[in-house]
C-alpha cells in the first residue's frame, strides 16, 4: 500500500476530505460532551419541568379552505401535516371531484391520526391529532 499511496500523493489524488470529516467529527464531539456534562448537572439540581410546551403556547391557527378542483386537496393536506385544523366547503366543486377531494383528505386524517367530521351538506372539519372534536351537529331529514 504504500507504493499506491506514494502514486496518489504524486498524482494529488490523496484522499483529503475524509481526513478532513474525522477531524470535524472530533471537534463536534468534544464540544457536545461538555453541554451534555452540563445538561446532566443542571437536570439533576432542577427537578421543575413546565408542563406547557412551546407549541402549546402558540396559537391554534383554523384554516378555511373552499376548494375549486382536486388540485386544491394537497394543500388542505399540507396543513393538516402542519397540524392545523381544516373546514372544506365544498360546495363549489363538482360532485365526483368532491367525493375524490373528500376520499384523499380521509386518507390523510387517517395517516395523522386525526379525525374528520361532516357537519353540513358540503362541508367537513378536519383536525390533527392534537384537535379533538366533541359532539355532533344533526342533520335536518328533507321530505
Amino acid at each position: 500500500m504504500g507504493v499506491m499511496n506514494r502514486i496518489m500523493n504524486f498524482l494529488g489524488l490523496e484522499n483529503e476530505e475524509v481526513v478532513e470529516e474525522i477531524v470535524e467529527e472530533q471537534q463536534q464531539e468534544e464540544e457536545i460532551a461538555p453541554k451534555r456534562n452540563t445538561m446532566n448537572n443542571t437536570a439533576r439540581t432542577n427537578n421543575v419541568v413546565s408542563i406547557h410546551s412551546a407549541r402549546e403556547k402558540e396559537a391554534i391557527r383554523l384554516m378555511l379552505f373552499e376548494p375549486r378542483s382536486y388540485g386544491d386537496a394537497q394543500d388542505i393536506a399540507d396543513n393538516l401535516r402542519y397540524r392545523r385544523p381544516v373546514v372544506m366547503n365544498l360546495q363549489r366543486v363538482e360532485k365526483d371531484q368532491a367525493k375524490r377531494i373528500v376520499d384523499f383528505i380521509s386518507g390523510t386524517v387517517y395517516a395523522l391520526n386525526g379525525d374528520i367530521q361532516k357537519v353540513g351538506d358540503h362541508i367537513f372539519v378536519c383536525t390533527p391529532d392534537h384537535v379533538d372534536i366533541q359532539g355532533n351537529i344533526s342533520s335536518i331529514i328533507e321530505e
